[in-house]
């Protein structure tokens, strides 16, 4: 069940009393009662904020600071716009949380600009039929001018409008939107089993219990203003809390109208959009740090904590305070930070098993019988090579490709399909503990049947849709979409889709032909050491040429995937996202790995042989070296995954860093010459907004790095290592963007990670098959043992995978300008002319007819074995695994079962009651109470 709020749930005034040091999670007593509250008309200043703050020195939750004075706006009945509040003066700390009165919290802020032109008369009617609606709903409004006599905002071209939400808003609210509340603490316990016993061993990844104390659970229950003395409730202050508060207002604020004559006109994103309002976001609970250490003086808010123990980078190593982050952020921002917190530690096991096997590989490297003999292969008699290019490149040494089969080894070795099956394995386990854990997140946060029950038509929906029908579950007649209206725009999406494909794919091949003509170009270099380094340099410049062209296209893309899914009209916001998501992830997939894959699959295999080369576009196809194309896979994986992976990083934090000190020069500027106070909502208008799909692309980046950690693993053993490191990292740099960076968000809600765990399980899949192919098509590995199976040794293998061929049979056009061994050849060959040389692959020779050997179609044909063998052993074993891993925890079902029997007999109990008031009501006064008494 959720945490109730920190502050929620508490008895009130206990530390009133006391002389010891206020306790930051026991409520302050409120600041006044609740006599009076009225929805109509608009509450008078004296009612109560619903939020109790904690320790007394700061805001928090909506109850005000003792310290804050009452103005005089506090004695009128509509405290919206005051001519006579006072110049701008520095608050006390937290009163810029609060309407003029102390009393009654900021919920949420808007803001626009002001100005003279014609278009702005038209913003501003606007505005005032939106607020006025505002008002009409139940919500509070005051104004902060900018006039200079006002306590308005630095640049004095800003108007802020402070909303409130008073109890009879909230409560209403509350029951439309069927918010979860608290009937009854949790009496369940805990079952006994040996992860929980781990858990309770104290670990320096723990987070301070000083700090971040539990909570109790509750069993919940929808919430109802008629019921709601059966609600734990200490009192109205803090019964909902600043999360629930911002949706409330956030969802009316959605569906507001501000053109009467006009039902499309509606929504504050439509108000932001057309120019009435330039912001809307609800509060940060204050400054992130304090003059005053934690230790000494405990947080000053929630914002602080979450920052001293989640944001700072000296906290990356300690487990993250979900539940916090879930009641300051909201459910659907907690379950980001959920799940990269599981992925992250799931990637710990994946890091150390790599880093074993890229340490075999370490060590048994001088022990390699293949290893040692190409890097022995120094005579020019018997391992002179073909060249690498047409006419320009020279004949070459195969004891010069010694650097790449070192390299080669270190990844491809006996230990690399073992590593292929687990990483398929981890997957498939990954996916299946992230669901139990999420079902568990579900329970505590009260999201089980969220999109079901609570999810609204998405206003856009209802403006634009052509049709309308009876909802088969409400039988209220609502806006549709038929098939007919859907199928020409969902073609339209798939059409251009499919443009942007191939617009990939042509890129691909741009970078084909660059890898091309490049190794030509440096393995023809008159420079010994730089033509024998061609095949690196090709590797690293292609890479981070594709690195680039990769960046530019998803950019791009991501804007024209935003109008095609704005134009298929999807009925909820889910249901946008969904679409949303796996447009951008496709056409990602080819993206980032279209590269990748024909290093991996394509490269090298179909060269030819020197009487006939395989030719792209009329240019000679590139080779891979003597020792595979394992090596050149390895160094675009790594470029790409990484360089995405910083580029990323540098995006997120360093760019609004920058943007947010420019835009807070002047209100910083103003507070430090003492010329008035820089408050608290324009500190936040002038940090970065997260935006309408802010947390896609922390999961795009993510879904995009398991793919790397997943498909091509057998290629790069490190790469769960280099995941996790970047992990450690994205954590803190998400946080404290979140924390110090951006505006808070409203609180939106999400019942899981939507289309991206389908994608999850989509790619741990397809990583099976991409596996096997890779061991089987692209490591060395068939070869190694059909080789060792015949012979029962791997001496001679270099020799074996070579084929010899007869000069004077070059292609027409491709053969070397210098056909002459170098003056540097041994056995007494500088200067004579090269009659025979060696190229890789299973081909007779040296003289036609150059057929395949029959070699070739052995390792071919095991090559296809393995992949069969292999994808299906893994595929029983993960669906086995499947079956084995329950969905949900059995407490936690339990835990279910127990909360509906409650809900039930409070049902009950309520009916039971009821008939006793309708009987009572029909009987005589001398009756009732006997009777009553009887009844009951």
């Amino acid at each position: 069940m959720p945490k109730p709020d920190r502050q929620s749930y508490k008895k009130v005034g206990d530390n009133a009393e006391s002389g010891s040091q206020p306790n930051p999670d026991m409520a302050a007593p409120p600041a006044i009662g609740f006599e009076g509250l009225q929805e109509d008309p608009p509450p008078k200043s004296e009612h109560i904020g619903l939020e109790a703050y904690g320790d007394g020195r700061s805001p928090k939750n909506g109850a005000a600071p003792e310290n804050i004075e009452l103005s005089e706006s506090n004695k009128e009945d509509e405290p919206l716009k005051d001519d006579k509040q006072p110049k701008k003066a520095e608050k006390k700390e937290g009163a810029d949380l609060y309407f003029h009165d102390g009393i009654r919290r900021i919920d949420y802020i808007l803001a626009y600009k002001k100005g003279d032109s014609e278009k702005d008369v038209r913003r501003a009617a606007k505005r005032h039929e939106f607020e006025n609606n505002l008002r009409e709903e139940g919500i509070e409004l005051e104004v902060e001018d900018p006039e200079p006599s006002q306590d308005g905002s630095a640049d004095g071209n800003t108007v802020f409008v402070k909303l409130h939400a008073p109890w009879e808003f909230l409560s209403r609210q509350a029951e439309v939107l069927k918010v979860k509340m608290p009937i009854k603490e949790n009496d369940m316990e805990e079952p006994i089993s040996i992860l929980n016993c781990l858990k309770k061993i104290p670990s320096p990844f723990d987070l301070s219990e000083e700090f971040i104390k539990p909570e109790p659970k509750y069993f919940t229950a929808p919430f109802v203003r008629e019921r709601e003395d059966e609600f734990v409730m200490e009192d109205r202050e803090s019964f909902f809390g600043m999360s629930q508060r911002n949706r409330m207002v956030h969802e009316i604020l959605e569906k507001c109208r501000y053109d009467p004559d006009n039902k499309t006109k509606f929504g504050i994103d439509h108000m932001i959009n057309n120019g009435s309002y330039v912001a809307a976001y609800p509060l940060h609970e204050g400054d992130y740090k304090s003059k005053h250490s934690m230790l000494t003086h405990g947080p000053q808010n929630d914002r602080h904590l979450l920052y001293e123990e989640w944001a700072r980078p000296g906290r990356w190593y300690k487990y993250q305070p979900l539940d916090l982050i879930s009641d300051y952020y909201g459910e659907k921002i907690g379950l980001y930070f959920a799940w990269l917190g599981f992925y992250t530690q799931m990637l710990t096991i994946a890091a150390i098993v790599g880093l074993v096997v890229f340490l075999y590989g370490c060590i048994s490297l001088p022990f390699d019988p293949v290893v040692s003999e190409l890097c022995e292969a120094k005579s020019w008699v018997n391992y002179t090579m073909c060249p690498q290019c047409n006419n320009r490149c020279t004949y070459w040494i195969l004891e010069s490709s010694c650097f790449y089969s070192q390299l080669t080894y270190l990844f491809d070795n006996g230990a690399t399909v073992f590593f292929a099956a687990f990483m398929s394995l981890w997957a498939t386990m990954f996916c299946e503990f992230w669901k139990r854990r999420q079902n568990e997140l579900d329970y505590d946060w009260d999201l089980f049947g969220f999109e079901e029950q609570e999810e609204n038509c998405r206003p856009e929906f209802e403006a634009l849709a052509p049709d309308k029908r009876v909802n088969p579950i409400t039988k209220d007649e609502e806006p549709h979409v038929t098939f007919q209206t859907r199928f020409p725009r969902f073609m339209a999406g798939v059409v251009f889709v499919l443009f942007f494909i191939f617009l990939v794919l042509a890129a691909v091949v741009g970078v084909i032909v660059y890898r091309i003509a490049i190794k030509t170009a440096v393995a023809a270099s008159g420079d010994a050491f730089i033509s024998s380094q061609a095949s690196i340099i090709t590797s690293i410049t292609a890479s981070c040429i594709s690195l680039v062209v990769i960046m530019v296209l998803q950019n791009l893309y991501d804007r024209i995937a935003t109008w095609l899914t704005d134009l298929e009209l999807h009925r909820t916001e889910t249901e946008y996202e969904d679409s949303y998501t796996f447009k951008m992830y496709f056409f990602a997939f080819v993206n980032y790995y279209s590269s990748s894959f024909y290093v991996a699959f394509f490269k090298g295999s179909f060269p030819g042989n020197p009487s006939e080369y395989g030719k792209v576009f009329g240019l000679r196809q590139e080779e891979c070296d003597p020792a595979g194309c394992l090596q050149e896979l390895f160094v675009n994986l790594a470029i790409v995954m990484c360089g995405k992976q910083f580029f990323n990083n540098f995006i997120e934090i360093f760019l609004p860093l920058i943007l947010n000190f420019w835009r807070s020069r002047t209100g910083r500027k103003e507070q430090k010459a003492g010329k008035g106070s820089y408050d608290q909502w324009e500190k936040d208008f002038d940090r970065s907004e997260l935006g309408p799909r802010g947390l896609f692309k922390e999961y795009l980046e993510m879904a995009v790095q398991f793919g790397f950690v997943t498909i091509f693993v057998a290629s790069f053993p490190l790469a769960p290592f280099f995941a996790l490191i970047n992990n450690l990292m994205e954590i803190r740099l998400d946080a404290y963007k979140f924390v110090t960076q951006l505006r808070r968000p409203y609180a939106a809600r999400a019942q899981d990670i939507g289309a991206w765990y389908a994608i999850l399980v989509s790619v741990g899949n397809f990583a099976v098959l991409s596996n096997a192919c890779v061991i089987a098509f692209t490591s060395s590995f068939i070869s190694r043992e059909v080789y060792k199976y015949q012979f029962d040794k791997l001496e001679g293998y270099v020799d074996w995978t070579l084929s010899s061929f007869n000069t004077t049979f070059f292609e027409e056009g491709t053969g070397p300008d210098i056909d002459t061994y170098p003056d540097f050849a041994d056995g007494g060959l500088n200067g004579t002319r090269v009659e025979l040389c060696k190229y890789r692959g299973f081909v007779l020779g040296p003289n036609p007819p150059f057929d395949l050997k029959l070699d070739y179609w052995k390792v071919f044909a095991m090559r296809l074995v393995l992949v069969l063998v292999y994808e299906h052993v893994i595929f029983i074993v993960k669906f086995a695994l499947e079956y084995m891993v329950p969905d949900m925890p059995d407490f936690v079902k339990n835990e279910i079962k127990r909360e509906n029997y409650l809900a039930q007999q409070a049902l009950e109990e309520i009916t039971r009651k009821d008939m006793v008031a309708k009987r009572r009501s029909k009987m005589p006064d001398g009756e009732k109470g006997a009777s009553a008494s009887g009844y009951q």
